[in-house]
């Protein structure tokens, strides 16, 4: 490199700097001041990454007073470069302008004007480039997107009803499958599709405040969504940001109660202006003709200001058709104004479920059922159905038709669009329970302890006593002190630890209720046998919890045990254990079930053992039995636990803080009694045609498939190391699918979207991150991806490239031109242009005259025919040629108007079928199906007539191109 005063150069690593001036020069070093940032730098002279820039006839340049001037005569003296031309202000010909006056802001962001400023990339930055382009616009078109980045195995039922719902403009749903379905799942997916489709910014969660940490945690790391939860501590700091605290982040977590409990925070959220509201656990909401509830008052507030709404509750008439009503107006409050007409409608959809009952049996129908189909779908000339049905035509033909009837009926069901419920006994894939009651004899210690707490504790209420009870171990400490260890004579320790060691080979989660419990059961598993056991509870940091569930889902060297607190039946799925160990019991029969949760979960490939131990002549024993007898709870999913206990709480208290059994047979058969004519009423409630629609049939399996063929995508991983290596990220192999990938010194930028500042595990399979959920779930919806991608497009990597191409067919120096064009529709996002028109790459490959060889060269073939070459070799063959560039360039813009023609026609023939096509659906619909909302319809005709608009005002650009010249050596 020659360097003199005066010359003008770029920075290589930092281009925002604008343009340099050479200030200083002596044997080892040279001075570029960047007027424009106010920067200096100083480089080692023979290694320096700063490119000269000179510009030749034709080009355009601007000098530091603002007017421009077009070169027509380049000349240079003592390495100082002169350009004359005419200023295209005055016209005035034979202008001078010497290079020390070029404008100090001079940046070049077109691709030909790097390539010839000598800003050249390395070829393969300028690949990584279109397959980002390619694959990006993949994504946006797939009929799949939102479903398969998630961290959540492929159920057909959540997927179908995701897939339904996530699509849908300002979805108003009830999501109500039995427990263990994965309702928090499916919301998420719902979530994750809306926000990812531009539809759903702001979105507020509220739930019960014990299940804050749990969606939190689900949140974040099945879809890589990040709320803040708010309370009163959270919204005083906010007002140092936003009169309205709820305006200082777009996804917020918060508990009802906090809500309910002030006036003044619930009216804030009103007018936070959201665009999702997610209530859990629902069915809490009282509500009556005669009476309604605050809580149920609080959601009504935010539901009615909020255009959707997903509800989540427990199976709706659990706790009467009443109830279930008033989730549905909380949805539709006009659709669903009257309690006694909607009880009335329903008795009218039994026609329905039979005709679909009839079509879904396989067997020739009925006359009568022929008729009544024809009668339900009057609007529709079914008769070439029933013909094919009844023809010599194929099995496939037959279903089809069978399908399409099956549809079309379910389409009228009454609030089948807005309702989902699938229950356990309408999907398979569930493991048996085998439960291990085990009565244990009480320490003297302990029954002394409690003694001695019983005379003192007279005042004590009746519910804190009871609930003492259930811990002997905790007594015994408040008189003993620390230092005393009860575990070294619990005779359920002795239990537990025997039991580990007949089950070496299996992995035990066991839940306790307190923190401490755990923290002490560690410590006597690893001082009397050396057992490898880790704990995981509510004063853990979520890392710390990542880590405790990692060491134990670790098949080699991991943790035998995962001992938890009552969180642990929280959040977290356990499904490569089917061992679990109930050390004590909650009060709660809802409790209950989530602990068992963790291991009972669809998806679960083994039978499940459920130990629990108890001490005799205690509250254990009473509340034990009574779950098993009562409730059946421990060998089966038990939604009506809760109605049970608060019809029998006062008696089971009044047994657990006194220990009088006597009416303890009595409470257990009306329990047993009421609990079988709950389940019946249940049953005899259930609607098997809203079940059918809400699994999704083969339709569903058919989303599993399509899913599970694009897992273990192999272009994925190229791409992302790749990617990770272009922006600077180390990367560590540690086996068993995994990867660690940290920051470097060396990134092109400070920080790296979704990438924690310690780094992250990664791991590109599902079954890994379903097991190991310290790790992240690469795929093309991951920040770390879809950051990646933004941040090489804004930063302009790989706009120009210059390669090699070795072959003797063709005469040396011969050139071609790759040219990578963008269409962009300049739309906003939640208008659903990505589905339409993405950001969609056009390649064109010019030859020397300018023919497009593109159909007959596919990128990927060819890319490997190509060798990189360095800058300096680069930068000369493009100064060689650059007047022929300059002309392919031209012609390659003539080119590529006609196929944006093209891509905008089909584009508008793609959104015209699609969504005029739904609209019709719509509209037809709504003449027999009142569900079908006016607001929907609406906004339908709206982005018709807006992305009609988008799509015509398409632009198209150059995003990048590279140089190809020909070399035999």
């Amino acid at each position: 490199m020659t360097f003199a005063l005066g010359q003008r150069w770029i920075s290589d690593t930092e281009s925002d700097l604008g343009l340099g001036t050479v200030v200083a020069v002596d044997i080892r070093t040279v001075t570029l001041m960047f007027t424009a940032s106010d920067e200096n730098r100083v480089y080692a002279i023979n290694d320096a990454p700063v490119t000269r820039v000179t510009f030749n006839v034709g080009d355009v340049v601007q000098s530091q007073e603002g007017w421009s001037l077009k070169v027509t005569d380049v000349q240079e003296s003592n390495n100082i470069v002169t350009y004359k031309g005419t200023r295209e202000d005055t016209q005035e010909a034979d202008v001078s302008l010497r290079e020390i006056m070029l404008s100090h802001q001079i940046r070049f962001n077109k691709p030909q004007d790097k390539l010839f400023a000598g800003q050249i990339d390395r070829m393969d930055n300028f690949v990584l480039r279109y397959r980002a382009l390619v694959n990006q616009y993949d994504q946006n078109k797939s009929s799949m997107r939102g479903l398969c980045g998630i961290r959540a195995g492929l159920i057909p039922h959540q997927l179908h009803i995701a897939h339904e719902v996530g699509r849908r403009h300002a979805p108003r749903v009830l999501l109500a499958d039995e427990v263990g379905l994965g309702k928090t799942i499916e919301a998420g997916m719902i979530i994750h599709q809306q926000v990812l489709a531009g539809r759903a910014e702001r979105i507020l969660i509220v739930v019960p405040e014990t299940l804050q940490h749990q969606w939190l945690v689900e949140m974040m790391r099945r879809f890589n969504l990040h709320f803040s939860i708010f309370d009163e501590e959270r919204c005083v700091e906010a007002y140092a940001e936003s009169d309205n605290p709820f305006d200082t982040q777009q996804l917020v977590l918060c508990s009802l109660d906090f809500l309910k409990k002030s006036k003044k925070r619930h009216t804030q959220a009103m007018e936070a202006e959201w665009d999702l509201l997610v209530v859990d656990e629902a069915h809490h909401l009282e509500w009556s003709q005669e009476k309604v509830s605050r809580e149920y008052q609080v959601i009504e507030g935010l539901a009615e200001s909020t255009p959707g709404v997903l509800l989540l509750t427990a199976t709706p008439e659990q706790l009467g058709r009443e109830s279930h009503f008033a989730r549905l107006r909380l949805l539709d409050p006009d659709r669903f104004y009257d309690y006694e007409a909607f009880v009335q409608e329903e008795q009218q959809y039994e026609p329905v479920a039979d005709a679909v009952s009839a079509l879904m049996s396989g067997e020739a129908l009925a006359y009568e059922a022929k008729n009544r189909i024809t009668e339900i779908l009057s609007e529709q000339d079914v008769e070439p159905l029933f013909r094919i049905l009844e023809s010599s035509a194929s099995e496939e033909e037959k279903a089809a038709a069978r399908q399409e009837l099956t549809e079309n009926l379910m389409d009228r069901h009454g609030t089948g669009r807005v309702l989902f419920r699938n229950t356990r006994s309408a999907i398979e894939g569930f493991p048996e329970r085998n439960v291990h009651l085990m009565p244990m004899d009480i320490p003297s210690q302990y029954a002394t302890s409690m003694r001695v707490s019983g005379m003192l504790g007279g005042k004590m209420p009746k519910e804190a006593r009871a609930l003492k009870n259930l811990y002997p171990e905790e007594i015994f400490q408040e008189f003993e002190g620390d230092e005393a260890s009860w575990w070294q004579f619990d005779t359920r320790v002795n239990w537990l630890i025997e039991k580990v060691k007949q089950k070496r080979s299996e992995k035990i989660l066991v839940i306790a209720s307190r923190a401490t419990t755990a923290l002490q059961l560690e410590q006597a598993l690893r001082e009397r046998e050396g057992i490898r056991a880790t704990v995981f509870h509510e004063g853990m940091s979520i890392i710390e919890r990542d880590k405790a569930a990692a060491y134990f889902a670790q098949e080699e060297g991991g943790a035998q045990l995962l001992l938890c607190s009552e969180i642990g039946s929280e959040g977290r799925n356990f499904q490569f254990a089917n061992q679990l160990v109930m050390f004590d019991l909650p009060f709660n029969p809802d409790l209950l079930e989530q602990r068992i949760g963790r291991l009972d979960r669809i998806g679960q490939k083994r039978d499940i053992d459920v130990h629990v131990p108890y001490l005799k002549d205690t509250a254990q024993e009473i509340l034990a039995r009574w779950f098993d007898e009562g409730l059946n709870a421990f060998r089966d999913t038990c939604p009506t636990g809760r109605s049970v206990y608060d019809r029998f709480s006062e008696s089971l208290i009044e047994m657990l803080a006194s220990g009088d059994t006597s009416e303890l047979d009595s409470v257990i058969a009306e329990s047993a009694k009421l609990n079988q004519s709950l389940k019946a009423q249940l049953e005899h409630g259930r609607d098997r045609l809203l079940e059918i629609h809400s699994h999704g049939g083969e339709e569903a399996k058919e989303l599993v498939e399509q899913i599970a063929a694009k897992d273990g995508d192999i272009n994925l991983v190229t791409f992302a190391l790749g990617l990770f290596d272009t922006i600077g990220l180390n990367q560590d192999d540690k086996g068993e699918n995994a990867l660690v990938v940290t920051p470097s010194e060396r990134m092109m930028v400070p920080s790296y979207p979704g990438l924690p500042y310690e780094g992250a595990t990664i791991t590109f399979d599902r079954d890994t991150a379903l097991s190991r959920e310290d790790m992240h779930f690469m795929s093309w919806e991951h920040p770390m991806i879809q950051g990646g991608i933004d941040l090489i497009m804004s930063e302009g990597v790989g706009t120009s490239a210059v390669s090699l191409l070795k072959n003797k067919a063709l005469p040396v120096g011969t050139i071609l031109l790759e040219l990578v064009y963008v269409v962009d529709a300049q739309a906003p996002k939640s208008s659903g242009i990505d589905k339409f028109l993405p950001a969609t790459p056009i390649r064109l490959i010019l030859d020397s005259k300018g023919n497009d060889l593109s159909s007959q060269v596919e990128f990927e073939s060819f890319n490997r025919q190509l060798s990189p070459i360095n800058r300096h070799m680069a930068s000369k063959i493009v100064a060689s040629v650059q007047g022929q560039v300059h002309s392919l360039i031209d012609a390659g813009d003539t080119q590529i108007l006609s196929q944006l023609e093209s891509v905008k026609q089909q584009a508008e023939k793609e959104m015209n079928d699609s969504l005029n096509s739904e609209l019709e659906r719509l509209l037809a619909l709504k003449a027999v199906n009142p569900n079908i909302r006016d607001e929907e319809i609406t906004a339908l005709e709206q982005q018709v007539k807006e992305l009609t608009e988008y799509i015509g005002r398409a632009q198209v650009q150059l995003d990048s191109l590279r140089l190809i010249a020909v070399s035999h050596n």
